[in-house]
């Protein structure tokens, strides 16, 4: 008899499931943070100004202070809350932290209308800025621990649009319903949807099985395995801020539509060059695309000093846009692949903190800079300090090869 033989190649086991249940889940507070957040981050400034105006004898500079230390009070808030969070999510686990942060991120929205002193906006700011700490860097970690690691690079960039899109959208409608139906509504639509999110945390976990030893903070800084991509993240982040503060001001008042197409154009490239770079990391590992991301955020970033041609603008907001998004899911999918379980909190803080301090350092000090040389000059100075990054990532790609 003869023995006939199988060719047929064995089956590929089947890549785990993404969607699902408790994902699905924290889906809904991520939009509930992302939608509060960001119908309120333009609105309030103004607000600020609009207060310092109605009193008798107010100089114009009075109501841009008072904008500034709105936005300022919110961004030192969460930057320090960011640092924070790991230790209280130790002490108590992700669901407390992270309907707290829902709680603070919206009970306060809504008393912004009992009080127009600058103390009362910059204390709900503060509240409100710890919230959204909360909520970054708590929800950060326990999406991260739903991701299956086979498939982490995409779950990521699927996050990154879930939580991406609302602000595309809860931006201009915030400052559109602030101008056409009152600030009473912004504030009240910004506060429930954070609190109507509340019920989705209890079917969340509130703790995860982690493997190995926790990672704190300044042991994350001082190796250069978290280290090294936290630098190169915060000097794309830098540009960032640079592009949503400045650009407007940096092109001719005659180019207000130009304006409104690079800004889309800018985010839009940069979620989808997050969606691509997760999936290229789940097949090729995230070190190799740290480099080219933040090369292309660079070269993006100096083409915008051609701020008289409409071409170049939208052509550069697009390339520094799909920089930025390569490097966003490249960092955090090289971060997270580098500890345990038990780190996945300070990764999370530390991608954050990079993230919120490089644009608040980028926005005040590219103010400073372009006031001294011009809108192009400064531009081309602050690409090539970006390029001074390219050593940590060259290293990154070196000793992060193989790392999937």
């Amino acid at each position: 008899m003869t023995e006939t033989i199988d060719t047929t190649p064995p089956a590929l086991a089947p890549r785990p499931p993404l969607l699902t249940p408790p994902l699905l889940l924290r889906f809904v507070s991520m939009l509930g943070a992302s939608i509060g957040f960001y119908l309120l981050l333009s609105v309030v400034p103004g607000y600020a100004t609009a207060r310092a105006a109605t009193h008798a004898g107010a100089a114009t500079h009075a109501g841009g202070a008072g904008a500034g230390l709105a936005t300022g009070a919110l961004m030192l808030a969460t930057v320090l809350g960011e640092l924070a969070t790991p230790a209280l999510v130790n002490r108590h686990g992700y669901r407390a932290v992270l309907a707290v942060g829902l709680a603070l991120l919206g009970a306060p929205a809504l008393a912004l209308p009992c009080s127009r002193a600058l103390g009362w906006i910059v204390a709900v700011c503060l509240l409100r800025g710890l919230g959204f700490a909360f909520t970054m860097v708590a929800g950060g970690a326990l999406t991260a621990s739903l991701i299956p690691a086979e498939r982490r690079g995409e779950g990521l960039a699927l996050v990154g649009l879930v939580s991406g899109v609302p602000s595309l959208v809860a931006l201009p409608l915030g400052a559109w319903l602030a101008a056409h139906v009152g600030y009473g509504v912004v504030f009240t639509a910004g506060g429930l949807v954070p609190l109507a999110a509340i019920p989705a945390v209890p079917g969340l976990p509130d703790r995860i099985r982690t493997a190995g030893r926790a990672v704190g903070i300044g042991e994350g800084l001082r190796g250069a395995e978290l280290r090294r991509p936290t630098v190169v993240f915060a000097a794309t982040a830098v540009a960032a801020g640079i592009v949503v503060t400045f650009l407007p001001l940096a092109v001719p008042a005659s180019a207000t539509g130009l304006v409104t197409v690079a800004l889309f154009v800018q985010p839009a490239a940069t979620t989808l060059a997050r969606w691509y770079a997760g999936r290229h990391a789940d097949r090729h590992g995230p070190a190799g695309l740290v480099l080219p991301g933040l090369l292309l955020s660079a070269a993006g970033t100096v083409l915008m000093a051609l701020t008289g041609s409409p071409i170049a603008l939208v052509v550069a907001v697009g390339v520094f846009g799909i920089g930025f998004g390569i490097t966003q899911n490249a960092t955090l999918t090289l971060m997270y692949a580098r500890v345990p379980a038990a780190g996945f909190g300070t990764v999370s803080a530390l991608w954050n903190f990079a993230y919120d301090a490089g644009m608040g350092v980028g926005a005040v000090t590219f103010g400073w800079l372009a006031a001294g040389t011009g809108y192009p000059w400064a531009f081309t100075l602050t690409a090539t300090a970006m390029a001074l990054a390219t050593l940590p990532a060259h290293r990154d790609r070196r000793a992060g090869r193989g790392v999937r």
